[in-house]
C-alpha cells in the first residue's frame, strides 16, 4: 500500500511539474511578444523624431492599403457570386 501511495504522489508531482513547465512557456511567450512590441514602439518613436513627415507618409500608406483591401474584398465577393 505504501508503494501505491508514493507512486500516486510521484504522478501528482509530475503533473504539477508539467503544469509549471507549460505555464512558464506561456509566460515566456507573452514576454517575448511584449518585448517585440516595446522594441517596435521604441523604433517608431526614434523614426518619428528623426523624420517628422513619417507619420503622414505612414497614414497615406495605411489609407492606400485599406482602399486596396476593400477593392480586393469586393472582387472576391464578385468571384464567389459567379
Amino acid at each position: 500500500m505504501a508503494e501505491s501511495e508514493s507512486e500516486e504522489g510521484n504522478c501528482d508531482n509530475r503533473g504539477k511539474v508539467e503544469n509549471l513547465k507549460t505555464d512558464m512557456e506561456e509566460l515566456l511567450e507573452k514576454m517575448e511578444k511584449l518585448t517585440v512590441r516595446a522594441a517596435w514602439v521604441a523604433f517608431d518613436c526614434v523614426a518619428i523624431r528623426t523624420n517628422p513627415e513619417l507619420p503622414s507618409a505612414l497614414q497615406h500608406l495605411q489609407d492606400a492599403f485599406l482602399l486596396c483591401k476593400e477593392q480586393m474584398d469586393k472582387k472576391w465577393q464578385e468571384v464567389l457570386m459567379e
